[in-house]
C-alpha cells in the first residue's frame, strides 16, 4: 500500500478516538446480537465484504477478505448510473473482541476519506455492529451535489447497518 495513492492524509483515523476535523463524520453503531457465535458470524461477514453486497452495492476486491492494501471497488446505483468507488483496506481490526477493517478513498472516488466497519462483543456479552467515517466531496460534481450526497450516504450507511442485523439473524 502507498498513502501517496489514497486522496486524504489521515490514515487511518476512523479507528482513533477522534476523527479529524474539516470532514463531515459519521458514528453509527447497532446491537445485533450475544454471544460468541453471534460475534464470529459478523466478524466474518465484515472480513469477506458482507456488509457491502448487503447494502445492494456491486463488489471487485483484490480478495475474498479485507487486508492492508487490498483494493476494492464497489458499485453505487443512482437512478440509471452506476458510480464506482474504488477503496483501499488501510487497516485491519484483529482484537478477541473487535473485529474489522478501514479502507480509505483512492483516486476516482466521489469522496475523500475513511470508513470502517467492524464487530465488536462487549464485557457483557452483547454483540455491536458499528460503522465509523469521514468524508468530504473528492469531485466538482460532489461538491456540487454535497446535499444529495450526504443522503446518499446516509442511505447506504442505514442499509449498511441493516446488512450487519441479517448477518447473525
Amino acid at each position: 500500500m502507498t498513502a501517496a495513492t489514497l486522496t486524504y492524509s489521515e490514515v487511518g483515523a476512523t479507528l482513533a478516538d477522534e476523527m479529524p476535523a474539516g470532514y463531515h463524520h459519521v458514528e453509527r453503531r447497532v446491537r445485533v446480537g450475544r454471544g460468541d457465535a453471534d460475534f464470529a458470524a459478523l466478524a466474518e461477514g465484515v472480513m469477506r465484504w458482507e456488509i457491502q453486497r448487503g447494502a445492494g452495492l456491486t463488489v471487485r476486491a483484490g480478495a475474498d477478505r479485507a487486508a492492508v492494501g487490498v483494493d476494492i471497488t464497489c458499485g453505487a446505483r443512482v437512478g440509471p448510473v452506476r458510480i464506482p468507488v474504488p477503496c483501499r483496506v488501510v487497516a485491519v481490526l484483529d482484537e478477541p473482541d473487535r473485529k474489522g477493517f478501514a479502507y480509505g478513498t483512492l483516486p476516482g472516488h466521489p469522496e475523500r476519506g475513511e470508513e470502517a466497519f467492524w464487530a465488536e462483543k462487549a464485557a457483557d456479552g452483547e454483540v455491536w455492529f458499528v460503522v465509523r467515517a469521514f468524508s468530504r466531496p473528492g469531485t466538482w460534481w460532489s461538491k456540487l451535489g454535497a446535499p444529495f450526497a450526504r443522503l446518499m450516504q446516509k442511505q447506504v450507511t442505514n442499509r449498511y447497518m441493516r446488512a450487519g442485523q441479517r448477518l447473525v439473524a
